[in-house]
């Protein structure tokens, strides 16, 4: 099981995209890139999401219906306080592994500040 976190265009609900692939990668993933901005999540990481130095109560839905500008300081928290221990083994429910996922759902942001995050 996993969480799909998508940046939408707030009046058309769509996927927002950007105009070159990326290659950022979760659970699934394009092989060639893909436009989008969206990300899998393992819930494998969602211990860690509840903690209430990181996300609290909401976990990774904390920045649902945030714009991706308003979502900028709350990942950037959580990031802050997870450890480096990143592993090959993606699946691995490390503080590293759920930071890589976080880092990257940062980008995003910062790419489509105007954009909302939906998810599940």
């Amino acid at each position: 099981m996993s969480y799909d976190i998508s940046l939408r265009d707030p009046v058309t609900h769509a996927v927002l995209e950007t105009e070159e692939p990326h290659f950022m990668r979760g659970g699934t993933y394009a092989m060639n890139g893909t436009t989008e901005l969206w990300l899998n999540v393992t819930y494998n990481y969602s211990k860690i999401y509840y903690r209430p130095d990181v996300f609290g109560e909401n976990g990774i839905r904390s920045i649902y219906g945030l714009t991706g500008a308003e979502s900028i300081p709350v990942l950037q928290k959580a990031i802050k306080v997870l450890h480096d221990d990143a592993s090959n083994d993606y699946w691995l429910p490390t503080e590293g592994n759920a930071k890589r996922a976080l880092t990257q759902l940062l980008a995003m942001a910062r790419m489509r500040p105007d954009g909302v995050w939906d998810g599940d």
